[in-house]
């Protein structure tokens, strides 16, 4: 439990995920350092919770918030400034990082243990407008962790299927998230993620998130769920047409609109809340403008995983500030009493990131609300 008398367990975790926090060690699993997102982070055990807190980035190395080398059980105190806040802990490597697939690549570079219980992988860690300043998304890594070796550009169903099969036999994976770099095709990656999910369903009894740009043709949702997955991510990231225009401008050539036409095809599809958008807040959208997507997608049974932008080692973002405490509480706070409202909460999902939960404190937002209510209703 949180033992600072000026500071609450929501506030801690809030400030966590946008400061990040200061290592002696890296402990346990491997932290994430480039690549596509979650990345710079590692997952955090705290008051009940998995966040998953930046650790590598510019940001985190001058956090008020510290921990001293983690026990043989990978407890460690958290500190910030001089007082002690609480304890927490971290998950152990995964055994199937121990694994090798069947032509000889190592398992961890062909996914990685996002929080505790959750298996996700790039399946193309490439993207058409990465390389290119014009169109690059300025706060996005994903090459780097291939510029490294820390992964392969490709991965083929059949490598995706070995992983999911022992990564479930061995560490009790109970979902997993495939999202993919932007082809150049006009199906935008829909294609390789049916080929991935056809594979991994085929040998593996997982609720699976595919993740990816609108496709040109929406007939792509139902060949998806078809194929076997449960969910799908389609992320704005950024919400106003300005900002999207400065920050991502390759995506932004597919407008806000034609998201929420994907959106509304997607639900009749996959059903309310199965569904999701990331909106990195700090990117440059007003509060107002957050909260008027999200009541939108909400209404359209879209589940609208607000997060902290990141800022990330080898983008044109990596000195940028991360959004403060108080914007991200401004905006959780009624994002999550409208989700909860909805009845469209993250365990109500089926798999996803914001199933997971942990690169964002609005799940935790939410079972706040549900206790709430429930006492409320007693």
């Amino acid at each position: 439990m949180i033992q600072s008398k000026t500071l609450s367990s929501e506030r801690v975790q809030v400030e966590l995920q946008t400061y990040g926090m200061r290592m002696q060690d890296i402990y346990g699993s491997a932290s994430r350092k480039g690549g596509a997102g979650p990345t710079d982070h590692k997952a955090v055990f705290i008051d009940g919770n998995t966040i998953m807190v930046p650790v590598h980035n510019s940001v985190s190395s001058a956090s008020p918030y510290w921990v001293d080398s983690p026990n043989e059980l990978g407890v460690a105190n958290l500190y910030k400034g001089d007082e002690k806040i609480t304890t927490i802990s971290f998950p152990k490597q995964p055994n199937f990082y121990k694994h090798i697939t069947s032509d000889g690549i190592p398992m961890w570079k062909i996914a990685q243990l996002h929080s505790h219980n959750v298996l996700a992988t790039t399946v193309l860690q490439n993207c058409v407008r990465y390389y290119d300043k014009a169109t690059s998304c300025q706060f996005c890594a994903i090459g780097e962790s291939l510029k490294a070796d820390r992964t392969i550009a490709y991965k083929k169903p059949h490598h995706l299927a070995e992983v999911a099969r022992i990564a479930i036999e061995k560490d009790k994976i109970d979902q997993m998230i495939i999202t993919t770099g932007t082809p150049s095709t006009p199906d935008r990656g829909a294609k390789i993620l049916f080929e991935s999910v056809m594979a991994i369903k085929e040998v593996a009894n997982i609720n699976i998130q595919v993740q990816c740009e609108p496709p040109n043709d929406f007939a792509w949702f139902q060949k998806l769920k078809d194929a076997g997955a449960d969910a799908i991510g389609m992320h704005l990231e950024a919400v106003e047409e300005h900002v999207r225009q400065m920050i991502m401008p390759g995506k932004a050539e597919v407008n806000v609109a034609y998201y929420l036409e994907a959106f509304k095809a997607a639900v009749k599809v996959f059903g309310k809340g199965n569904v999701s958008t990331y909106i990195l807040a700090g990117l440059g959208d007003s509060r107002e403008a957050i909260l008027e997507m999200s009541r939108k997608l909400i209404n359209m049974g879209v589940y609208p995983f607000v997060v902290p932008f990141v800022p990330i080692g080898g983008t044109p973002l990596a000195n940028a500030s991360p959004p403060d405490q108080s914007f991200m509480e401004s905006l959780l706070t009624p994002v999550g009493r409208m989700l909860v409202e909805a009845e469209m909460t993250s365990d109500t999902l089926k798999a996803g990131c914001a199933k997971c939960g942990a690169c964002s404190t609005l799940k935790a937002v939410e079972q706040k609300f549900k206790k709430t209510d429930k006492a409320y209703a007693a």
